[in-house]
């Protein structure tokens, strides 16, 4: 799947399907996961959704700040293990806010008319 699939932050879209991510090829930091928890079943192996943050410990350090993260998790020989569709190696740093169906199950916030979101931050250091 990871050689598959371009990220990308411009491919983000509330209406996005994990089938039309697999189709174009394209998907953004949601849909990854989503695709591995909709063909995972199929040779059924359980998986759920995980959403949370992941920081730059362990990687070089990128311009770019923090952001969400998306991943997923699949039940194999009696236990659950973590996999990320998009960055295809394991990573330290993961800071789980919530797990479900998919992205829609475990949204970080949701707002109701109009807002602003003027600033937000999350650090992670190695211990």
């Amino acid at each position: 799947m990871h050689r598959h699939l371009q990220f990308g932050y411009q491919y983000a879209r509330a209406t996005r399907t994990a089938s039309e991510g697999y189709m174009s090829a394209r998907v953004c930091a949601a849909t990854s996961p989503n695709l591995a928890v909709t063909l995972l079943p199929l040779p059924h192996i359980p998986a759920r959704y995980c959403t949370g943050y992941l920081g730059d410990i362990g990687v070089p350090r990128v311009d770019a700040p923090m952001d969400f993260s998306g991943w997923f998790e699949a039940y194999l020989g009696g236990a659950w293990y973590t996999f990320d569709a998009r960055h295809n190696r394991p990573r330290i740093g993961r800071v789980l806010i919530a797990r479900g169906r998919d992205a829609a199950d475990v949204a970080i916030s949701m707002t109701f008319g109009p807002t602003t979101l003027t600033q937000f931050k999350v650090w992670t250091d190695e211990i």
